[in-house]
């Protein structure tokens, strides 16, 4: 990899998608050559794999195809999107990636760390990313945040309790892997995302 491959985790309602908008605006100001992209999705197969994953009338579907779907999309993802833009040198800015599947299928789902790091073998060994913030927030403060579960979101809608085994997930992740920075999210929306860009800067993502 030639670029900078960043990722964004945290639990529903984390702010990931403001952070993101606003740290492209920093980083488009400063001149770095950046995209933005994320997960599942990205492209245009893993786009319609996102669908079938969050469609809301799909409670039948059962862990493991969960979690395989997840894998699916991100191998494409990775060949058709976050390949091509490392090769070009630029940094990829990606919302939510395989620490997600770890956290949501691997713990809450109750599948395990390591079956979801078998699935996710291709990933994890040739697209390891360079830094993953976790912004860290509880479901509840998260929720409470953003006033409660998109009910049409078949992940969001699944309670509290799965989402604090989410939670409690990504905090089993850290020890893990050293590549995840926690970022304490108690501040203002631009006193967390301060943070994030300082991050880059400590990592040398950015000048």
């Amino acid at each position: 990899m030639k670029g900078a491959f960043v990722t964004v985790e945290g639990c529903e309602g984390s702010g990931k998608s403001t952070q993101i908008r606003l740290l492209a605006e920093k980083l488009q100001r400063d001149g770095v050559d950046f995209i933005v992209t994320r997960e599942p999705g990205g492209s245009d197969v893993a786009e319609q794999i996102r669908t079938i994953i969050l469609d809301g009338k799909n409670t039948s579907m059962c862990d493991e195809c969960e979690a395989l779907l997840y894998a699916a999309a991100r191998v494409q993802h990775l060949r058709e999107i976050v390949q091509p833009a490392l090769s070009q040198g630029k940094l990829v800015i990606c919302d939510r990636y395989v620490d997600s599947s770890l956290a949501y299928q691997g713990a809450a789902r109750g599948l395990g760390y390591e079956y979801i790091e078998d699935i996710n073998s291709f990933a994890l060994k040739e697209f390891s990313p360079n830094l993953t913030i976790f912004l860290n927030i509880s479901p509840k403060a998260a929720f409470e945040r953003k006033h409660g579960a998109d009910k049409d979101d078949r992940i969001e809608a699944l309670g509290l309790e799965f989402h604090e085994k989410v939670y409690r997930g990504y905090l089993g992740l850290l020890d893990k892997y050293p590549r995840i920075c926690a970022v304490e999210c108690g501040g203002s929306k631009w006193e967390t995302n301060d943070k994030i860009y300082q991050l880059l800067k400590d990592k040398g993502i950015i000048g």
